[in-house]
């Protein structure tokens, strides 16, 4: 278990994202790193989205544990005009990630831009901790109640960010929403539906390299985290280098399984904004899932303290078969992938089984790994038609 010290951005986190974006640059070819002073002194509309011609609204919000979150609004397409009320879409990035994730590549190749071109409202969020969601109305990164600030994990992310963020864009746009998640962003959403939270204001969710159970995981970095309780940096580099398989100079493919689609202009571009940070709580969390192979709230490794916090001696549990059977979902996955794998979507389906057929669109992709499914060049044609094709089904 990792100390409270520990409990912040860096440790296991920016040691990964980092050698993950070390990795893609080893692989993938030269990174102008020069450019990232630019990139810090703007923000995300500026930098990735109205570059391109598009309006961009920056918007904060607000979650009832004091967290101030952003959000970048694209209310058209490029060709410009008012807003038209089109159908709002909410994109949930995963971790190590923030809302570039759907801002990568170019115009015609980026699902967010591709969803404003076809006459969506499109909402892009960033979770706590993130660049430019590290706001909180009374706690600081940068003072005494630093470790306070980083005491979260993707529990919290589904009890406050998540509703907070949904609330606000239904407030703004007196519509349901179609969700779309990646990674982590799809266990949140489950999670929450799995307790029939959100569903009177999402009119649908789309969930791009679902990850609810872990067990099969076959990255051998993630298992090595897991092993290594994601907590100390040397302890964790030793477990990494030492795993067969793993060149510590091309760990991308080690921590995602092999994408097949990315080019080295998406790469390029990835490397000025990502990786981002997050908990080290939050990825204990996630090593826990990997461990034990359940979908369960923060185990705090005591009877005691688990009383203590949720009223019984375990974790309470997820249960996804209790998410309901009318609520459309959309699922992408592929057999390349080595966190979000075949075995375990499988397994998140199975739970699924009684779903109404019409209402369950799964597209499964055999060439296609972790991040092809929001960075592949044709990602547009495999992924994005097909989603919007379910989109306006609902």
């Amino acid at each position: 278990m990792a100390s409270k010290g520990s409990q912040h951005v860096f440790v296991t986190v920016i040691c990964l994202g980092l050698l993950f974006g070390v990795a893609i640059g080893a692989r993938k070819g030269p990174v102008h790193r020069g450019r990232r002073s630019n990139v810090d002194s703007d923000g995300t509309c500026k930098s990735r989205v109205e570059i391109f011609g598009y309006q961009c609204e920056e918007h904060k919000v607000t979650t009832q544990d004091g967290y101030i979150l952003s959000l970048q609004r694209i209310p058209v397409g490029r060709s410009g005009g008012s807003p038209s009320g089109g159908p709002p879409v909410l994109l949930q990035h995963g971790v190590l990630m923030d809302g570039i994730t759907w801002l990568l590549n170019a115009p015609d190749e980026s699902l967010a831009f591709i969803l404003a071109d076809n006459g969506y409202d499109v909402w892009i969020a960033n979770t706590r901790g993130t660049k430019w969601s590290r706001g909180h109305v009374w706690l600081s990164t940068n003072d005494s109640v630093f470790q306070a600030y980083w005491d979260w994990s993707w529990d919290e992310l589904v009890a406050y960010d998540l509703p907070a963020t949904l609330a606000y864009v239904h407030d703004q746009t007196a519509q349901k929403i179609h969700y779309v998640g990646h990674s982590l962003g799809t266990l949140i959403a489950l999670a929450s539906f799995s307790k029939l939270q959100l569903l009177d204001i999402v009119s649908s969710a789309a969930l791009l390299s679902p990850i609810a159970y872990l067990e099969d995981v076959s990255s051998p970095i993630a298992q090595a985290a897991a092993k290594s309780f994601a907590a100390e940096v040397n302890k964790l580099l030793k477990e990494l280098c030492s795993q067969p398989g793993i060149d510590c100079y091309d760990l991308m493919t080690a921590f995602t399984g092999e994408n097949c689609c990315l080019n080295s202009s998406t790469v390029d571009v990835f490397l000025q904004y990502e990786p981002q940070s997050t908990s080290t709580k939050n990825m204990i969390h996630l090593a826990q899932m990997i461990r034990d192979g359940t979908i369960a709230m923060y185990d705090y490794g005591d009877n005691d303290d688990n009383q203590k916090h949720y009223g019984q001696p375990t974790p309470p549990a997820y249960d996804m078969s209790s998410i309901p059977d009318d609520l459309p979902l959309f699922f992408g996955y592929g057999g390349s992938d080595a966190l979000s794998v075949p075995e375990d979507v499988e397994l998140l389906l199975g739970n699924l089984k009684s779903h109404q057929a019409d209402k369950l669109v799964v597209q499964y992709r055999d060439d296609y790994a972790h991040a092809d499914f929001v960075m592949a060049v044709n990602a547009s044609e495999v992924v994005y038609d097909p989603l919007m094709a379910f989109f306006k089904l609902q």
